[in-house]
């Protein structure tokens, strides 16, 4: 294989990984545990977070708080999830990539 086969196959694999990446960060992820709901994009912003005020039984804000950093680890967790399942036949030889 010359070096201008291999040149266009790695450009051909970059666009490859170019447009997963943004489905990937173009596509909303929720997060939801009891109390809240936090929604946030593939590059781990935060769009939005959502008191479930009628399951709200108690005016403990510790728990709150806390059912807040739950949602946002498990919207979060998802996110790298499909990063892995769409980006790892990328990066099976480059681990530590995304």
């Amino acid at each position: 294989m010359n070096i201008q086969a291999i040149m266009k196959q790695a450009q051909s694999l970059q666009k490859e990984m170019l447009k997963e990446k943004d489905e990937i960060d173009k596509t909303e992820f929720t997060g939801e545990n009891g109390l809240v709901k936090v929604t946030l994009n593939g590059k781990k912003e935060i769009l939005k977070v959502k008191i479930l005020k009628e399951k709200l039984e108690t005016e403990d804000i510790e728990l709150l708080e806390d059912m807040i950093l739950v949602a946002m680890n498990n919207a979060m967790k998802k996110v790298d999830d499909l990063t892995e399942k769409k980006m790892g036949k990328f990066t099976n030889a480059m681990p530590g990539l995304f």
